[in-house]
């Protein structure tokens, strides 16, 4: 059995993200989440959220470490990984009332952050919510020194990611026929952000 991938950030962020997702979630049946990572949000989440269905899914090669948590949790409510790469349309075929990402935005070039909300179109059923987690900057700013450096650090890491600007992302939800709700400010200069599904 390999060991359990381990994201001290995700210890940090869950309780703040799980404070806002369980009013948000309390009417929700089936949740898939676009980013699971290590896995540890979603038996974290899932376990607290008992009547949701959560859909773990990531890049297959994240996958091992995501049913390592799922295997130690054994939540009945946490099924295994999907493959979902935004830039491969076949995660499109599936329909939930609801989506979660953390931290996914600003790892992605542009082009994927594009498909991302594409995707999250195609799935989300009318009336279903979108929430998404992470820093933005706001009419180009960023909101702290701390979210320069990241963005700096991410850059030098790979040119094509960075902290997206909120107005552009909100853009991309509105062509999807996605309203936003709630703009919530987290710990560590981050914002939970919540869109409806119009229709």
């Amino acid at each position: 059995m390999i060991d359990k991938p381990f994201s001290e950030s995700c210890v940090q962020n869950r309780d703040p993200i799980l404070a806002i997702l369980r009013p948000l979630f309390a009417d929700r049946r089936h949740v898939l989440e676009i980013g699971s990572g290590t896995g540890q949000h979603a038996v974290y989440f899932a376990a607290d959220l008992p009547h949701l269905v959560w859909q773990t899914a990531d890049v297959p090669q994240h996958h091992p470490g995501i049913q390592a948590w799922l295997e130690k949790a054994a939540l009945p409510n946490v099924l295994p990984p999907l493959a979902l790469d935004v830039n491969d349309s076949a995660w499109r075929s599936g329909r939930y009332d609801a989506v979660f990402s953390a931290n996914t935005l600003h790892i992605m070039g542009w082009p994927e952050v594009e498909r991302f909300f594409a995707g999250v179109g195609a799935v989300l059923e009318a009336g279903g919510i979108l929430a998404v987690y992470g820093p933005f900057n706001y009419g180009g700013r960023y909101t702290s020194e701390s979210n320069a450096r990241f963005d700096a650090w991410l850059k030098a890491r790979d040119p094509a990611s960075g902290v997206r600007d909120f107005e552009a992302v909100d853009a991309l939800a509105r062509s999807q026929g996605l309203v936003l709700q709630q703009d919530i400010a987290m710990p560590a200069n981050n914002r939970t952000l919540v869109w409806r599904m119009t229709g």
